[in-house]
C-alpha cells in the first residue's frame, strides 16, 4: 500500500490567505455602503438678488414713478448687474451615496443633506431597493464565508470537514461578488437617472465618481480573489488525493474512472493486521460516496499507521537490544 499525506501546510496557508482577501473585502464593502462619496461633484446654482453683503456685482439706477424727469421727489431704485453667462451663478460641492446627498448651502457655512430616495424619479425606486438589497447580501455572504473559513483554521482538523468548508466558503464568495457587482452597477444606472431627471435644484453641473466607489469595486476584487483562492486549495487537495491513490490501480482497468473509491473500499474490505478503522465502520464494504468521506478515512487510516510503524520500530529496537545484551 502506498503511503501517502495530505499537504497540510499548503492547504492551511491558502486558507489563511483567503481569509485575510475576505476580511478586507467585508470591510470596505461595509464602508463603501455606509459612505457618502460615491459620486462627487459641482451644482449650479443662481447667485441671490442685489443687497447688502452679497458678492452680486450691482448699480444702483434711480427711476421716477411718475415717469417724469429726474428731479422727481420720490425715485423708485431699480437694481442692475454686470455680471452675465456663468457669472450670474455660483458652483457649490456636492457629494452623493446611497442614503444621502449633501451640497454646499451659500447663506451660512455648512451642508443641507437630503435623502437620496426622494431625489431619485420614481421610476427608478425600484431598482434603488433592488441595489440596496443587494448590497446587503452582498455583505451577508461575504460574512458567512469568512466564518467558515475562520472555522476551518480555528476548530478544524478533519481534512475531510475541511474540504466541506472550503468548498461552501468558496460557493458563498462567488455569489457574493456576483451580488456586489449587480448592486453596484445598478446604483450607478440610478444616479445618472437621477441626475438627468432628478429635481432642478439638485441636478449637478458636473460629477465624478468618488472614492467609495472605487473602494466598492476594490472591494468586489478583493471577494473574487478569495474565492479563486479557496477554489484552488480545494481542488488542488482532491486532485492530489486522486492522484496518489490511482497509482494503486494501473493494473485495473474498471477501477480507473472511480480509482479513489475502489482504493477505499479496497483498504475497508481488506482489514489490514490492526483492524478496521473504528471511526468508519460504515466505509466497511461500503463505496465512498464523496472525496470528503474518503480523505477522512483515508486521514484516520494514515494515522494509524503511522502509530503502528513507530511500535513496530520500537519493538525492533528493544529485541536488538536483547540480542546485543
Amino acid at each position: 500500500m502506498v503511503k501517502m499525506g495530505l499537504p497540510k501546510g499548503f492547504s492551511s496557508q491558502r486558507t489563511r490567505l483567503s481569509a485575510v482577501l475576505n476580511m478586507l473585502s467585508l470591510s470596505l464593502s461595509t464602508a463603501s455602503l455606509l459612505s457618502n462619496y460615491w459620486f462627487v461633484g459641482t451644482q449650479k446654482v443662481p447667485k441671490p438678488l442685489c443687497g447688502k453683503g452679497l458678492p452680486a456685482k450691482c448699480f444702483d439706477v434711480p427711476v421716477p414713478l411718475d415717469g417724469g424727469g429726474t428731479n422727481a421727489s420720490s425715485p423708485e431704485v431699480v437694481h442692475y448687474s454686470w455680471e452675465t453667462g456663468d457669472d450670474r451663478f455660483t458652483f457649490h460641492a456636492f457629494r452623493s451615496g446611497m442614503w444621502l446627498s449633501c451640497a454646499e448651502i451659500m447663506e451660512e457655512p455648512g451642508e443641507r443633506c437630503r435623502s437620496f430616495l426622494e431625489l431619485t424619479p420614481p421610476t427608478e425606486r425600484e431598482i434603488l431597493w433592488l441595489s440596496l438589497g443587494a448590497q446587503f447580501a452582498y455583505i451577508g455572504l461575504e460574512l458567512i464565508s469568512f466564518i467558515l473559513l475562520l472555522t476551518d483554521l480555528l476548530f478544524t482538523g478533519n481534512p475531510g470537514c475541511s474540504l466541506k468548508l472550503s468548498a461552501f466558503a468558496a460557493i458563498s464568495s462567488v455569489l457574493s461578488g456576483l451580488l456586489g457587482m449587480v448592486g453596484h452597477m445598478m446604483y450607478s444606472q440610478v444616479f445618472q437617472a437621477t441626475a438627468n431627471l432628478g429635481p432642478e435644484d439638485w441636478r449637478p453641473h458636473a460629477w465624478n465618481y468618488g472614492w467609495a466607489f472605487y473602494t466598492a469595486w476594490v472591494s468586489f476584487t478583493c471577494c473574487m480573489a478569495s474565492a479563486v483562492t479557496t477554489f484552488n486549495t480545494y481542488t488542488r487537495l482532491v486532485l492530489e488525493f486522486k492522484c496518489r491513490h490511482s497509482k494503486s490501480f494501473r493494473g485495473a482497468p474498471g477501477c480507473q474512472p472511480h480509482h479513489h473509491q475502489c482504493f477505499l473500499q479496497q483498504l475497508a474490505c481488506t482489514a489490514h493486521p490492526g483492524g478496521p478503522v473504528t471511526s468508519y465502520p460504515q466505509f466497511h464494504c461500503q463505496p465512498i460516496r464523496s472525496i470528503s468521506e474518503g480523505v477522512d478515512f483515508y486521514s484516520e487510516l494514515h494515522d494509524k499507521e503511522l502509530q503502528q510503524g513507530t511500535s513496530q520500530e520500537l519493538r525492533k529496537a528493544a529485541s536488538s537490544s536483547v540480542e546485543e545484551c
